[in-house]
């Protein structure tokens, strides 16, 4: 079995596994941003998982809606896009997929630098960094990446290298259901890939707009899952873009890529 089959073992049926995961990490209510767990470059990486990570991705920026942020991905010239999926040593790599709905919010904020510049922005589920990557380029005074997976926090340092910034503080907690964290813009992309899940995002994302006035950024590219959820409902469109032909393939032919502004109207 090739990766390209098992991603879509992953978005179609390992993503179970995925969002329980996300459901029963309970986040620290005094999360904040000085308390987040902070990776920094070089030397907080673990050595063999660096080398196993440079060994076994791509940098590449084509084929994507951001050809100005390099990354660290799983290619068809990688040995593990052909390896059995059982082979790979740390889990499923969600983090190794640049996904479209991801692809829109970075395009948006690097279209948009107004978005961010001077603000503090929380990329949830950040996977590959991408988005946070584009809130630094664009000027945001605070950027914050969470993802569940460490060794998504190890690629989001790697790529931070190739785009010659320093890394932002980076916390491997599940912080949905914690206390609203203050911060000015939450940005996330595919998330809403189970309706358990997808449930508590929206009641999370509803309080911290609720409580800290906080702007929330949905990057999606219309799957089933989101557009047959309540939150649909409460979603303004921002902007559409055209997902280019290599992220048509790898995304099973979806051809577009929508950012959301989430507006609850009992907010």
């Amino acid at each position: 079995m090739v990766f390209h089959g098992w991603k879509w073992l992953l978005l179609l049926g390992r993503q179970n596994t995925f969002a329980k995961a996300w459901r029963n990490r309970r986040g620290d209510p005094s999360l904040c941003w000085k308390r987040c767990c902070h990776w920094s470059a070089g030397k907080s990486l673990d050595p063999e998982v660096r080398a196993f990570l440079e060994e076994n991705t791509e940098v590449t920026s084509s084929g994507h809606l951001t050809p100005e942020i390099r990354l660290r991905l799983l290619t068809p010239r990688c040995r593990f896009w052909r390896e059995k999926p059982d082979l790979w040593p740390y889990g499923d790599p969600f983090w190794a997929i640049y996904w479209p709905g991801g692809q829109a919010l970075s395009r948006y904020i690097l279209d948009n630098p107004r978005v961010v510049k001077g603000r503090s922005v929380l990329d949830l589920g950040s996977g590959c960094g991408a988005t946070a990557i584009a809130a630094v380029m664009s000027g945001a005074s605070q950027v914050l990446a969470n993802d569940i997976d460490p060794i998504a926090g190890m690629a989001m340092i790697l790529n931070c290298e190739l785009n010659h910034l320093n890394p932002f503080p980076i916390t491997i907690k599940n912080i949905i259901n914690s206390e609203a964290g203050n911060w000015d813009l939450i940005v996330l992309g595919d998330m809403f890939y189970d309706e358990q899940l997808a449930d508590g995002l929206h009641h999370w994302l509803r309080k911290c707009i609720r409580i800290q006035q906080t702007e929330v950024l949905i990057g999606d590219p219309g799957r089933h899952q989101f557009l047959s959820h309540s939150i649909r409902s409460q979603l303004h469109k921002v902007i559409e873009y055209s997902l280019p032909e290599y992220t048509r393939q790898e995304n099973n032919g979806l051809t577009s890529s929508i950012v959301w502004s989430y507006q609850p109207s009992n907010s």
